[in-house]
């Protein structure tokens, strides 16, 4: 299997380096850069399979960073930080990061996020041999194609946003906990925060729904999670 390409931005070259040497032991070919403005030209030059994303950086810091790379690609985003306040973590996952890691943490622990990520995201290019297309009232999901209308207008989605509202819309009015949309979306659940799904949710929302205080599409179910409301094709 050829080798996937992996690009760390950070700054402190020790973590850098340390996350590196994990991910070679691994097989994974790994790029380096130190600062925002230098990991987007490497970015573009490199084509990296996944990034690991830290947010405080000179010149252009990990926010902007993510937001330039969420206009070009939907390759997955980790996210490193030393600030543990759930603020955060929310604007970093609104702006479409995959996942997020507070300082400090294990080397094997990126390892296995990184392997998770990777192997969800490359599970979402595999369309569905039962299904091609969700189709509801307003809504319409291409599988195959990895489109979704809104309302007769294609609207971008991020992988993540995109399976969270496939997992729920191919069952429809049926409850899951944010446990198990989690594990659907992300493939992982030791490692996962569950403010992740519950700000793909905010995010879903505000794309397929003409009120997002007053939903029509994923209902939240109170003490429990969230459920597709299903209506007549």
């Amino acid at each position: 299997m050829a080798s996937e390409r992996i690009m760390i931005v950070e700054d402190e070259l020790e973590i850098a380096e340390l996350i590196r040497d994990y991910l070679e032991i691994e097989r994974y070919e790994v790029i380096l850069c130190q600062d925002g403005e230098e990991a987007l030209r490497a970015f573009r030059r490199f084509q990296p399979q996944l990034v690991i994303l830290d947010i405080m950086l000179p010149l252009l810091d990990g926010m902007e960073v993510c937001r330039s790379i969420r206009t070009e690609s939907d390759i997955p985003i980790i996210m490193l930080s030393a600030k543990k306040r759930d603020s955060d973590k929310i604007l970093g996952l609104g702006l479409g990061a995959d996942d997020y890691v507070v300082k400090p943490f294990s080397p094997g622990e990126i390892v296995a996020r990184v392997k998770a990520q990777l192997r969800r995201f490359h599970g979402l290019a595999i369309p569905s041999k039962q299904q091609n297309s969700v189709v509801y009232p307003g809504l319409e999901l291409d599988l195959k194609a990895y489109e979704v209308r809104v309302r007769n207008e294609i609207v971008h989605f991020s992988a993540r946003e995109f399976e969270v509202l496939r997992f729920l819309a191919i069952h429809p009015n049926q409850v899951f906990t944010r446990e198990q949309i989690f594990e659907s979306a992300w493939g992982i659940h030791e490692y996962g925060d569950l403010n992740t799904v519950t700000v793909h949710v905010k995010k879903i929302r505000e794309k397929v729904e003409l009120d997002p205080a007053n939903p029509r599409y994923i209902l939240t179910v109170r003490g429990i999670g969230y459920k597709f409301h299903g209506g007549t094709k």
